[in-house]
């Protein structure tokens, strides 16, 4: 089993910026990559980002890029998630999740991911 606590959401105006952090705790070695997704009220979730085991391998969204940047601290078992220029379609609640399996390409997928974070909440104001 694997837990995932984020952390570091809250409201900001626009052109503001957030980091958000997720600590990973149990089975953390089985972990392939970690990603991160958002949802918005009454849309579906999204991919936002993610980054392979090793931070060699990273991945953004198009609607994210240039804006956002994802890290990770292995020993100390979070991912954290840079959030710049923000806007108000970047409101949601943002969920990280991990990856038990390759290959990396598929971490765009929700349905790729075995564990969940209870999510942080994410406000751009205009």
């Amino acid at each position: 089993q694997v837990q995932l606590v984020e952390s570091g959401g809250g409201l900001v105006q626009t052109g503001g910026s957030l980091r958000l952090s997720c600590a990973a705790s149990g089975r953390t070695f089985s972990i392939y990559a970690m990603g991160w997704f958002r949802q918005a009220p009454g849309k579906e979730r999204e991919f936002v980002s993610a980054i392979s085991r090793d931070g060699g391998s990273t991945l953004y969204a198009d609607s994210v890029k240039g804006r956002f940047t994802i890290s990770r601290d292995n020993p100390k078992n979070t991912m954290y998630l840079q959030m710049n220029s923000l806007k108000p379609d970047d409101t949601a609640v943002y969920y990280c999740a991990a990856k038990l399996t390759g290959p990396f390409r598929l971490v765009v997928s929700a349905d790729e991911y075995t564990y969940w974070g209870q999510g942080t909440q994410v406000t751009v104001s205009s």
